[in-house]
């Protein structure tokens, strides 16, 4: 069983009048916490966006037939490496402005807080570690 833990009594979570409720996801993290999670943030950005520029640049050699059935390969393994580049970019873009927003840390589907181990794992989760399983069980 999954449980969501936070910092702090759960209790109070989303009744502190001195924080503004569009902060709400935030107050199971710390402001440490979230500058340490918006810099590996912004590594990964950087990461996929290399990565992608080098998997563009990477043209295979067609000098003969060998090497035509190995570039048939690389070509297929560029365009998945390629695709899993832009899709993590894009969910790395998409916390870098939950995080600006003030909704990052709260799931999209059951709006509790997601962990902060899963987050330290995984900063641009969506969802919490229970709702990411329901979600992977029903594929």
């Amino acid at each position: 069983m999954v449980t969501h833990q936070t910092i702090g009594d759960p209790g109070t979570h989303g009744t502190d009048p001195r924080v503004p409720a569009r902060h709400a996801p935030y107050r199971h993290l710390s402001p440490e916490d979230l500058a340490a999670l918006r810099e590996i943030l912004l590594e990964q950005r950087l990461f996929r966006q290399e990565q992608l520029v080098q998997i563009a640049s990477a043209v295979p050699s067609r000098a003969d037939d060998l090497l035509r059935q190995a570039a048939a390969g690389q070509v297929e393994v560029h365009v998945k490496l390629a695709a899993s580049a832009r899709m993590v970019l894009t969910d790395v873009i998409a916390a870098l402005e939950r995080m600006d927003q003030g909704r990052y840390g709260a799931c999209h589907l059951c709006r509790r807080p997601i962990d902060r181990e899963r987050l330290l794992i995984v900063p641009q989760a969506r969802y919490c570690a229970r709702c990411q399983q329901v979600r992977e069980a029903g594929r």
